[in-house]
C-alpha cells in the first residue's frame, strides 16, 4: 500500500475493523520534531498563499503520518486546510484494510483523507516502477482536479542517504548524486518534501509522544528491493564516519553543483533555442560549441528530451557522440536520437519529432482533454458532438497526400516536412478533419453532428520542459 485519494469506501472500513498494526519499536521522545521546528522547515520550502492548501503522500507508515500530522496542524495555524492521500494499488491481499485503518486513524484526528486505488490489469515485469509511476499519476491528477497546487512526501534524511548510495552504485554524475530535492515544480503542481533533514527517529518519537500508531510496510524488509539492502548497509556505514546526516550533506553539495550547472543550461537555451508551437525548435550551434562542454551537452539533452517527449535525456555517450557532430561537423546529414530527428539548415539546427516514432492513436470525447504523444495536450468543447470516434494521430505521409490532394495550396507551407508529418491530426472514421497546426478544418456538412473543430485546443506541452526549475537546495 502506498499513497493517494477517492474516498475510503464501506467495505474496506468494514474490514478495518479486523486489522491489527503491528508492533513497531520506539524512539525516544525527547528527540520528538516540534510544531515549531516543522513550521521553520515549511517555510524553507514555501512561498505558500495566504491560507495553504495542502495534500499529503501517507503510506500509512511512521514517517509519512507524521508528515500528515505536522502539516495539518501547520496548516490550520495558517488558517488552511491539508488532506491526506493514500494510494491503494491492490498489490497485496492487506493493502485494503491498511488504507481503510489509515483512513480511521486520520479522520479520527480531524484530517481529511482520501483512498485512491490502482485499478486494471497490472505489468508482469518491472512492477516497481509501474507502481511508482501509477502512485505520481493518482496523487497528481486529484491534486490537479481539487485545485491544490502543494502535495506534500514524506522522505527524510535516511531516505536522501539511501538515494545518494544508490545512486552512487550506478555510477551517476551531479544530478544522480544530488539525490532528491526539496522542491520539484511540474507544469501544474509542487512536489515538497520538507523532512529531507530530518532522521527518522525524530518522526517515530514524534508519534509516540502523540500516542499515534502506524503501519509498517512488509516490503521495507524484503532484502530482494535493492533500497533495502542499502538501508541496511548505513549502520556500518555510520561506523566508519559515513552516517546517514553526512551522506546526505554530500548530496546537498552536488545539490548546489547541479543548481549553479541547470542555471548556466537555461541562460544558453534562451540565447540559442528558438520553440515553435508546432512542437519543433532552432538551434544555433555556434552558441552550443561556444558554451562550456558540461553546459553545452545539457543543453543539447535538454532539447532532444524536451522535442521528443520523453521522460528522461538520452545516454550519455550517444549524447556526446551528437554534440560532437552538430558542433564540430560542417558537413554531417541529419540523423536521430531519443525518439527526434535533427538536421542542418541554413537557420542553424533544426529539431523536431521522427514522424516514424509517433505512433499513438487517442480517442476524444467532446469536452475532454489529453496529451498525445507526450507533447501536444488537445482538448475539444463540451458541446462539441460527433457522428462517430473522434481520433488523434500523426498526419502521416498517407494524410498529407490527401490533404494536399483536396487542396493543392497547402504544398506553399513552409513547415519543414518531417515536422509536418509528425503533427497531430483529427479524424473521424478514417476521414481526415483537421490538422490544426496547418489551418486546416474540414467544414462540418449541413444538418450534420459532426463536431466543430474550430473550438478545440491544441498547445505544445512537453513532458518535460525545455527549461523547467531550477534543482532546489534548501
Amino acid at each position: 500500500m502506498s499513497s493517494a485519494g477517492s474516498g475510503a469506501s464501506a467495505d474496506a472500513c468494514a474490514a478495518a475493523d479486523d486489522f491489527r498494526p503491528p508492533i513497531v519499536p520506539r524512539a525516544a521522545p525527547d528527540a520528538a520534531l516540534t510544531g515549531a521546528a516543522f513550521a521553520r522547515l515549511m517555510e524553507a520550502v514555501g512561498p505558500w498563499e495566504k491560507a495553504p492548501r495542502i495534500a499529503v503522500a501517507v503510506s500509512g507508515g511512521a514517517d509519512s503520518m507524521a508528515l500528515a500530522l505536522l502539516a495539518a496542524r501547520w496548516a490550520r495555524a495558517k488558517r488552511g486546510e491539508a488532506v491526506a492521500l493514500t494510494v491503494d494499488h491492490g498489490l497485496r491481499a492487506e493493502s485494503r484494510a491498511e488504507a481503510a485503518e489509515v483512513a480511521r486513524r486520520l479522520t479520527a484526528r480531524g484530517l481529511r483523507h482520501r483512498v485512491l486505488r490502482w485499478r486494471g490489469p497490472k505489468p508482469d515485469t518491472g512492477i516497481q516502477a509501474a507502481a511508482r509511476a501509477a502512485r505520481y499519476e493518482l496523487l497528481g491528477g486529484w491534486c490537479r482536479r481539487h485545485g491544490i497546487l502543494h502535495l506534500l512526501l514524506a522522505h527524510h534524511l535516511e531516505d536522501q542517504a539511501e538515494t545518494l548510495m544508490l545512486r552512487l552504485g550506478r555510477g551517476s554524475g551531479v544530478d544522480g548524486l544530488a539525490a532528491m530535492a526539496a522542491v520539484t515544480e511540474t507544469s501544474s503542481l509542487r512536489l515538497v518534501r520538507p523532512l529531507l533533514g530530518v532522521p527518522r527517529a525524530r518522526l517515530r518519537a514524534f508519534l509516540d509522544r502523540h500516542g499515534v500508531d502506524w503501519i509498517e510496510d512488509p516490503a521495507n524488509r524484503d532484502r530482494s528491493h535493492a533500497r533495502v539492502r542499502m538501508r541496511d548497509m548505513l549502520p556500518g556505514l555510520a561506523a566508519e564516519g559515513l552516517d546517514a546526516a553526512r551522506l546526505a550533506r554530500t548530496a546537498r553539495n552536488m545539490a548546489r553543483a547541479r543548481a549553479a550547472l541547470e542555471t548556466g543550461t537555461a541562460e544558453l537555451l534562451a540565447r540559442a533555442c528558438l520553440i515553435l508551437p508546432e512542437g519543433y525548435c532552432r538551434l544555433d550551434t555556434r552558441a552550443l560549441a561556444a558554451a562550456p562542454a558540461e553546459v553545452s551537452l545539457r543543453a543539447l539533452a535538454r532539447v532532444v528530451t524536451c522535442i521528443g517527449g520523453r521522460q528522461y535525456p538520452p545516454r550519455l555517450e550517444r549524447l556526446e557522440r551528437l554534440h560532437r557532430t552538430v558542433t564540430g561537423d560542417a558537413a554531417w546529414r541529419a540523423r536521430t536520437l531519443s525518439g527526434c530527428r535533427l538536421a542542418p539548415g541554413p537557420d542553424g539546427l533544426m529539431v523536431c519529432r521522427e514522424p516514424g516514432a509517433v505512433t499513438e492513436r487517442l480517442t476524444l470525447e467532446p469536452g475532454t482533454e489529453a496529451l498525445w504523444d507526450r507533447r501536444f495536450r488537445i482538448g475539444i468543447g463540451a458541446g462539441a458532438a460527433a457522428r462517430g470516434r473522434i481520433t488523434v494521430a500523426r498526419l502521416g505521409v498517407e494524410g498529407w497526400a490527401a490533404l494536399v490532394g483536396e487542396h493543392p495550396e497547402f504544398r506553399n507551407s513552409r513547415l519543414p516536412a518531417p515536422v509536418r508529418l509528425g503533427l497531430p491530426a483529427l479524424r473521424i472514421g478514417g476521414r481526415l478533419m483537421a490538422v490544426p497546426h496547418l489551418g486546416y478544418f474540414r467544414p462540418p456538412r449541413p444538418a450534420s453532428k459532426t463536431v466543430g473543430f474550430r473550438h478545440m485546443r491544441v498547445r505544445f506541452a512537453p513532458a518535460q520542459a525545455l527549461a523547467p526549475a531550477a534543482f532546489s537546495v534548501v
